[in-house]
């Protein structure tokens, strides 16, 4: 009896204890493998609810590189007091160029405001009547930052020569309003979801556990301690996590796959040159990583109420 308690007890040389620590795990891995269609299903289902807040992090993602997108073509207005000569304009076109933030700057002169004002409205025959062009200079600012844009504006407001400075922001701080309500609602699946993977594999564990009660307490019978006991049920829940992880990630890149195709055309038919971003390695590796972890959280948590209960009889 001795002899076979000294035997279950962790070995003390570092390459014994590694490669018992590789059987088991492997061990573990194996009974996986042999129920494929229940524990397949335990496994489809931590990867849906690993693939659902992973794939909201890729709608945020896309849409803030979307609103990166629309922002580099914000734009702004300037309409100059009329009194200016050709050198004042000029001179304030020079300064808006070397503005920072600033990607371009074109100049409409009152002729031009007025065939670009004809163009775009229908009211030709109310132009005609004019006795004078009305409009005065016209300075179009495209900037690379519109949330910068509106403090861009201030200053531009104050300089000598401008008579009006416009801008319609209100779209820009609208979709960052939404963008940020989808990411505070990813975190907050993510965490409901992480909270089902814990109880999924939380529960495939226990019920893993009650099927292998008997060996459980011949084990400690001959002298198996509850660390020893614990250890493949720890190695189960780390793969059933880390297999969780990888199947959200077939699974989003699937979608991914699916919907490519659509939304580049829809990019092409309105004129952009948007992209779909996919997942990037370091997100793929904290996906996998952080299935991994919560499946050895909820394992740990199974076995930590259930296995102190079996005792040999």
């Amino acid at each position: 009896m001795k002899g076979r308690t000294e035997r279950l007890r962790a070995p003390r040389h570092p390459g014994r204890w590694l490669q018992r620590h590789l059987q088991t795990a492997l061990g573990a891995l194996g009974r996986i493998w042999r129920r494929p269609l229940a524990n397949g299903m335990s496994l489809l289902v931590i990867a849906i609810a690993l693939a659902l807040p992973t794939g909201l992090h890729l709608v945020v993602k896309n849409l803030r590189q979307l609103g990166g997108h629309w922002e580099g073509a914000a734009g702004a207005t300037l309409f100059l007091e009329r009194d200016l000569n050709a050198g004042q304009i000029q001179a304030l076109l020079d300064r808006l160029a070397r503005t920072p933030g600033v990607a371009r700057v074109r100049h409409l002169t009152p002729d031009q405001a007025l065939a670009d004002f004809r163009a775009h409205s229908d009211l030709d025959d109310a132009l005609d009547l004019l006795d004078e062009n009305p409009l005065p200079h016209v300075v179009l600012i495209e900037s690379r930052d519109a949330a910068g844009l509106a403090h861009l504006l201030d200053q531009v407001r104050r300089w000598p020569g401008v008579e009006r400075a416009s801008a319609d922001l209100a779209w820009v701080e609208r979709f960052q309003a939404l963008v940020d309500l989808i990411q505070r609602a990813a975190w907050l699946l993510a965490g409901f979801f992480g909270l089902a993977v814990l109880l999924v594999i939380g529960n495939t564990i226990r019920l893993e556990i009650q099927s292998r009660r008997e060996e459980i307490a011949v084990i400690k019978l001959v002298g198996g301690s509850n660390a020893f006991v614990r250890r493949p049920f720890l190695y189960e829940g780390f793969w059933y996590g880390l297999l969780g992880g990888l199947g959200a990630l077939i699974l989003v890149s699937g979608a991914l796959w699916l919907l490519t195709p659509a939304i580049n055309r829809l990019a092409r038919l309105y004129g952009g040159g948007f992209q779909l971003s996919g997942l990037e390695l370091t997100t793929g590796a904290v996906i996998v990583a952080g299935g991994a972890l919560l499946g050895v959280l909820g394992a740990g948590l199974a076995v930590a109420q259930t296995i102190r209960a079996i005792e040999p009889a």
